[in-house]
């Protein structure tokens, strides 16, 4: 997180914090400050998106400093843009501090590098999840060769994805990995192709919070691997 960020979590007086935040965000808080919890995972939702929109709204018409602390960037799948929409209706004035999106992170400490000039001039990221829960996305674009893709949310959806990437043109030996609990002491990372992809999630037992990466740039993960989890 930035610096920014750090100070505003130490002024707060309530955190609206999720899940994917990073590891001991919380302990920058002050110890009288309030804490709430509204984490979402798949199918489960500690509160559900319309309810935080309101509380955040509530808590600042009380006149209370208030952090919403998200993991990574806020406006890159975070729902940032749909909270701040109700605190503008509300007159409630706020700012944005962005954090580093998990696709960077991501591939950065998986040794994956989202562009590179023999592999991909292009990266696209993508949601792996849709808001009525389909997974109906343009695929002839995300099937382009020497472009580098990152699905978020896409664990769940992962055979279907998979799956209408080779049916628009992608071979079924196109690489893939998936990086789970990406930049903390959790990290797993996980290469295949498109036609292995799935059946290695399974097998794996390989849960979210992951992203998915498709490109041939993975194939650079094994030379360019240099974060140790396990590491003492």
């Amino acid at each position: 997180m930035t610096l920014k960020a750090a100070r505003l979590v130490r002024e707060a007086d309530v955190i609206v914090y999720d899940h994917l935040g990073a590891e001991n965000v919380l302990d920058l808080a002050r110890p009288e400050a309030e804490k709430i919890y509204a984490g979402k995972e798949a199918s489960n939702h500690a509160l559900p998106q319309e309810e935080i929109n309101v509380l955040l709204v509530r808590l600042a018409k009380e006149g209370k400093r208030v952090v919403r602390l998200k993991g990574g960037d806020p406006f890159i799948f975070g729902r940032g843009g749909e909270e701040i929409e109700t605190l503008a209706e509300h007159g409630v004035p706020f700012e944005v501090v962005p954090g580093v999106t998990a696709a960077s992170g991501c591939g950065s400490y998986a040794g994956i590098p989202l562009t590179h000039r023999d592999h991909s001039q292009i990266c696209v990221f993508a949601t792996g999840h849709l808001k009525d829960g389909s997974v109906n996305l343009d695929w002839k674009a995300l099937a382009r060769p020497n472009q580098t893709v990152v699905f978020y949310m896409g664990i769940g959806g992962a055979d279907e994805i998979c799956r209408q990437l080779m049916e628009n043109g992608l071979p079924a030996d196109h690489p893939a990995a998936v990086v789970q609990h990406g930049t903390s002491r959790r990290q797993r990372v996980l290469t295949a192709t498109l036609g292995t992809l799935a059946a290695e999630i399974n097998k794996s037992d390989i849960r979210p919070p992951a992203l998915i990466i498709i490109g041939t740039v993975v194939t650079l993960q094994s030379r360019l691997a240099w974060f140790k989890p396990n590491a003492s």
